[in-house]
């Protein structure tokens, strides 16, 4: 017989699905305004340190980036207390994710999570043949730590954690946390993947890791949320220095490239660009969330830059998604997510979200009259 080109885990794998392009829709539909609330991009853009950065860098592209990072390393170094045998960089916290997969999970290893959390890490632990165990949600949408510190037990080789979540914005407390640590093996590594940290960071019950020092823990977090260098990937983890040093030995050598270290370095010098970005996501988010409450639909509470709420059904979603887009604006049905009954939203600027409020008004009786009263 035969043996088998591709495994068995990596047919089965589907390919991940971005949010709409803007370059795509303004194709498909001729649209000249439009407003992309899909994928948890920073709508002010990056800041003009960032911009400074990567534009001098331009100069050097055809000289391989520093390997070590120093530059950035350094300033990572200075904002969080730590050394630089304590950081990984990588493009965008995925890419990190990726290293950590290739240096420690292997086929049939167990990797406990709940679901409908981000689909990105999903697919990684699949395509080595881990096993995904996958524990359900409570009802209020989060995390249920009880349920999971059940499931962990001396086989399991990672634990998976996005905090806050996405895509339904809830968050671990400093509570669950500790209660869930005292339920993992010394053995059993811990992904904290705080991509939204900057925006949660303000709840007095959020455990910032960084106030934790367990060594088996790896914490993730992205230039490309709050900072908005999104297009260029570049992500960074901090951990144990043993951790760390194997996650060397199985990183390409050249990542990030040399515009997302800059651009990177650039943007934590622009804490005042940092500050309006926090502070346009609170003033967005208490619009959005009172708007759809007040149209009969139930947000999820978040500490993101994103609302998820319920739809009734995939039909019901996909309806308002294809008529939203044939208004210029794009949203994100979560069906890649198992949740083929929620939407999520990103938080634009306030132009953008007047554009989806229009929209919504134009829609909405359509919606209104197929699927009945909104759940």
């Amino acid at each position: 017989m035969q043996k088998k080109l591709v495994p068995d885990y990596i047919e089965k794998l589907e390919v991940y699905q971005a949010g709409k392009p803007i370059e795509e829709l303004a194709r498909e539909k001729n649209l000249t305004r439009i407003s992309k609330l899909a994928s948890n991009e920073n709508p002010l853009g990056p800041s003009p340190f960032a911009i400074r950065e990567m534009t001098h860098a331009l100069w050097d592209v055809h000289r391989y980036p520093d390997m070590f990072a120093h530059q950035l390393k350094s300033a990572l170094c200075d904002l969080y207390h730590l050394k630089p045998q304590n950081i990984i960089l990588g493009n965008g916290s995925e890419g990190i994710m990726g290293y950590i997969v290739r240096a420690f999970l292997r086929p049939n290893e167990e990797v406990v999570t709940s679901e409908n959390t981000f689909i990105g890490f999903l697919i990684l632990a699949k395509s080595v043949g881990a096993k995904l165990i996958q524990v359900p949600r409570r009802s209020d949408y989060k995390y249920d730590v009880e349920a999971m510190a059940k499931q962990i037990t001396e086989n399991t080789k990672i634990v998976y954690l996005a905090n806050p979540d996405n895509p339904t914005g809830t968050y671990i407390t400093r509570e669950e946390f500790d209660f869930l640590m005292t339920h993992v093996p010394a053995h059993t590594i811990v992904i904290l993947d705080e991509a939204y940290f900057e925006f949660a960071q303000s709840h007095w019950d959020y455990p910032d890791s960084m106030t934790y020092r367990y060594d088996n823990v790896i914490t993730l977090r992205t230039f490309s949320k709050a900072y908005g260098i999104s297009g260029v990937r570049c992500g960074y983890g901090f951990g144990h220095d043993y951790l760390i040093g194997n996650l060397h030995k199985v990183k390409l050598p050249f990542e990030p490239g040399l515009i997302a270290q800059k651009g990177a370095y650039g943007a934590l010098q622009d804490y005042p660009h940092l500050q309006r970005t926090l502070e346009n996501n609170k003033e967005r988010y208490r619009e959005l969330f009172t708007y759809l409450t007040e149209q009969g639909f139930h947000p999820i509470p978040s500490v993101t830059n994103f609302i998820t709420f319920k739809t009734g059904s995939e039909a019901a979603s996909l309806l308002l998604y294809n008529e939203l887009l044939n208004h210029g604006v794009i949203i994100r049905p979560l069906r890649a997510n198992l949740m083929p009954d929620h939407i999520r939203i990103s938080l634009g600027t306030k132009e953008e979200m007047a554009h989806f409020y229009q929209a919504m008004e134009e829609v909405l009786p359509r919606y209104q009259k197929t699927y009945g009263v909104r759940t």
